[in-house]
């Protein structure tokens, strides 16, 4: 535990016993001051002198925000009005509440002030124009904090019912952004104790006091926990403020301590002694802390950080403390950017030379009176180095032995857009949990324990296989599961290499699962499990395919790179690669599908049919071994003729934009894919925005499919017939494609009597909606016969029974032209005579 500082600065009285309420303007210059009296208190940094006070303002002020020219004040009599840093004099009521006022915040343009009181809804208004307000009206309790998202698009509002609500004021209305539960205790809205939800200056987390005394950080995106600070105070918590680089964490309570956090490491590294601390701020820019008391003392502390702290303060914008950050995970294939020719060089380089009539030679040198437009001032780097002649310097420029050439144009790196490594059915991290597969076995698990990882195996049958449950020294990220066994990969980590392990469900010897490490420097970008081999890819762009026991059956490397991911059924492996650049500086996704036992590659290099900037979601096969996308658009896609080189060709399934769930508009969900079985795609439903499944686990859905069909335009929208023949033209489309996969497994296959059954099933179908379909069209009338014929002509109907059927319905309806066409078309067929013409 860190030592408290012993030095100690002296208060000085600013306003009466009291809650005392203070900030700073953004650029640091002012600090303003508020309390019970009717006196605000305006302090000028670096000034000793004495403040300037306000005094036509309002008793008891209880809420505080400024901007540069202008701070707004909100008092218990239900005020909020607005002073002028340029007169200190007031300058207009902002709004008015019939109850007292709580707090105000500012939105870091100035232009929206967010106003809570003891009424059951919050004030957005305009600071140009009293009259534009929106309003927050939802709230079942009064409101007790705010805070303006740095973006200023989120307004996060913490509630006396214990629970802290964030919107979205982007839009025209207020919408209700989430809503997070079990945080914050229950507090009055005159409590000193706080439950104020502060945003990291990176806008991608809030910090809010816990009723433990702990500080807990919760991602904006997912309201997820992320690292907690802990263990700083035996008192409950009364402020707490990001530094303005987010780097440090500062807290007080009411066991007379401010505790000053490392954001990194959770851990303290300042303590100060000072009583009844209630609100502080960090200064904009220096290492100066303010803070005022209960007793209505103002603490004004230069030089607030030791020099082993001051480091912190110094660097730029550090990222929110996340247990797993997604902005320093990488996926697997980062790739230097290169540059066009203009490389680092350590030597030093000859100056751009000059010619006789250049501007530098008739003007001379500059004058340096006036002050450079760019300043440094935060060591971002985005300043080079300035030459004897108060220019920019040369130094990132190839020197040039030709003095003809007086410049060089200089051009961006232009990359391509390529398609990221994924493996198929895990989720990122979300917390301190991920998903490392789901399908329709069962799902595999893993929680960060901070040393280790704990990975736990469930399956949907436990009748067959028992759940298990182990200790992850490895820190596995990829997993696969099937009714034989489980894969696992882990990355590169501490000097080790990348490592593949598996484990099968049953074995008959004492010991079966198996271990073994890449070369160095090679990570795992996917890997695939199927009944017969385990199949890796890596960042080298090598495909490895082992044997279920571990034994190395076959290596190469895959002509599309980077690779993206991989799949596997029974003898076959699909791998996906990054092919060349479209004309949408995107590359297109290239795959490849070989019978790795026969070393026959039935696809090879062919395009994955995807719309302008869409990414594959997930790829596997389906129960019948048919290769399968889900991509981001959206929309399930099978692979038809797959077996035949130079065949195959990508075919809708199913739009889920068209299901009838999201039919009126009221719905909004997407669906996260888990497999393509028994003629069904297996998802699961994902509400509120969310892009990845979570814990608890989360129910399977089924949907049929359904190929987006064009619809015919009728002249009576209503009409029932053409809603019914549109049904029926899809149910056609659809059961003659699954009667084409059907027909390519059969004939490429040893097929057996149950799958040759199922096949003259299918064909019986498929004849049977177009018998459905004619009967739509005899009810038309007598102008649909052509049509009618062409329906006839397309049944398989190999004993004449089908034909039969029409002549029958088109009798029915005394089509007695298209009867006698039919009855010839069953005549030809009959002799062997309906071969199409060429």
């Amino acid at each position: 535990m860190t030592a408290a500082t012993s030095q100690r600065i002296r208060g000085r009285p600013a306003h009466p016993n009291g809650p005392t309420f203070l900030t700073y303007t953004p650029d640091g210059a002012k600090l303003i001051t508020a309390g019970s009296n009717n006196v605000i208190r305006v302090y000028t940094t670096g000034s000793d002198g004495e403040p300037t006070n306000i005094d036509d303002c309002q008793d008891n002020n209880t809420a505080l925000a400024a901007t540069n020219d202008f701070f707004i004040a909100g008092a218990e009599d239900g005020s909020v009005c607005v002073y002028s840093l340029e007169t200190y004099l007031y300058d207009r009521m902002l709004t008015r509440s019939t109850l007292p006022i709580r707090d105000v915040a500012l939105s870091p343009d100035g232009t929206w002030a967010a106003v809570a009181s003891d009424e059951l809804e919050i004030k957005i208004v305009d600071t140009r124009d009293m009259t534009n307000v929106l309003y927050i009206r939802d709230l079942p309790k009064p409101p007790k904090h705010l805070s303006f998202h740095p973006s200023g698009s989120y307004l996060a509002v913490s509630c006396t019912d214990g629970i802290i609500y964030v919107y979205s004021i982007s839009t025209e209305e207020p919408s209700l952004n989430n809503k997070f539960d079990g945080l914050i205790r229950r507090l009055e809205t005159d409590d000193e104790r706080s439950s104020r939800a502060i945003w990291h200056p990176d806008g991608r987390a809030f910090a809010v006091p816990t009723a433990t005394r702990d500080i807990q950080v919760v991602s904006r995106d997912d309201g997820e926990k992320q690292r907690a600070f802990s263990g700083g105070h035996m008192g409950d918590i009364t402020a707490l403020a990001w530094s303005p680089n987010g780097a440090m964490l500062a807290t007080s309570a009411s066991d007379r301590k401010i505790v000053i956090w490392d954001a990194r490491v959770q851990k303290t590294i300042a303590r100060y002694d000072y009583s009844g601390v209630i609100n502080f701020v960090w200064h904009p820019h220096q290492n100066i802390f303010s803070f005022v008391t209960s007793e209505g003392e103002l603490f004004i502390y230069p030089n607030f950080l030791s020099p082993e702290n001051i480091k912190l303060l110094q660097q730029p914008l550090q990222p929110a403390p996340f247990i797993h950050d997604p902005l320093s995970e990488t996926s697997g294939n980062g790739r230097k950017i290169l540059t066009n020719g203009l490389k680092h060089r350590s030597d030093s380089r000859a100056q751009r030379r000059g010619t006789p009539d250049s501007l530098d030679d008739i003007l001379g040198p500059e004058s340096g009176d006036e002050d450079d437009f760019l300043e440094d001032d935060d060591g971002a780097g985005y300043l080079d180095d300035i030459n004897g002649y108060g220019k920019r310097s040369n130094g990132h420029l190839e020197g040039w032995d030709n003095p003809n050439i007086k410049r060089r144009a200089s051009y961006h790196a232009w990359q391509p857009q390529i398609h990221q490594p994924f493996q198929p059915g895990s989720t990122p991290w979300r917390g301190n949990r991920r998903y490392l597969c789901l399908n329709l076995t069962g799902f595999v698990w893993t929680v960060d324990q901070d040393t280790h990882n704990t990975v736990t195996v469930e399956f949907y049958d436990r009748e067959f296989h028992r759940d298990f449950h182990f200790t992850d020294p490895y820190l596995y990220d990829k997993a696969c599961l099937n009714e034989h066994g489980t894969l696992f990969s882990c990355p590169p980590s501490a000097g080790n290499p990348a490592m593949i392990f598996y484990r099968p469900h049953e074995t008959w010897t004492s010991r079966a699962d198996w271990r073994t490490q890449l070369p160095v420097g090679e990570d795992v970008d996917s890997i695939s499990l199927s009944d017969s081999y385990v199949v890796v890819t890596t960042s080298t762009n090598y495909v490895r395919v082992f044997t279920l026991f571990g034994t190395p059956f076959r290596i190469y490397r895959q002509k599309s790179s980077p690779a993206v991911t991989c799949a596997s059924w029974r003898d076959y492996v699909l791998t996906m690669g990054n092919g060349p650049v479209g004309g949408d500086g995107c590359t297109r996704l290239l795959y490849t599908i070989e019978n790795v036992r026969r070393d026959q590659v039935c696809q090879s290099e062919d395009v994955v049919a995807l719309t302008d900037k869409a990414q594959v979601k997930s790829v596997f096969f389906s129960d019948n071994g048919d290769p399968c996308i889900y991509d981001s658009s959206g929309t399930l896609l099978v692979l038809q003729h797959w077996r035949a080189p130079g065949q195959a060709r990508w075919v809708p399934l199913l739009d889920t934009k068209t299901v009838e769930r999201l039919a009126g508009g009221r719905k909004e969900e997407t669906y996260w894919p888990v497999a393509v079985a028994q003629d069904k795609f297996h998802c699961i439903i994902l509400k509120g925005g969310d892009q990845y499944p979570y814990f608890p686990k989360p129910l399977l859905s089924e949907f049929e499919f359904k190929i987006p069909c064009t619809t015919a335009i009728t002249e009576d929208s209503s009409d029932i017939s053409a809603s019914e023949g549109s049904r029926l033209e899809e149910s056609f489309v659809r059961s003659s494609l699954m009667l084409s996969l059907l027909e390519d497994l059969v004939s490429a296959t040893n097929a057996s009597h149950s799958q040759r059954t199922e096949l003259s099933r299918r064909e019986m179908e498929v004849d049977k909606v177009l018998l459905q379909l004619l009967n739509v069209e005899c009810r038309e009338g007598e102008e649909r016969g052509m049509k009618a014929l062409e329906i006839v002509g397309l049944m398989k109907d190999r004993n004449g029974k089908m034909l039969e059927a029409a002549g029958k319905v088109a009798g029915r309806y005394g089509r007695t032209v298209l009867q006698d066409k039919i009855n010839e078309l069953a005549e030809r067929r009959l002799m062997g005579m309906d071969e199409e013409e060429t």
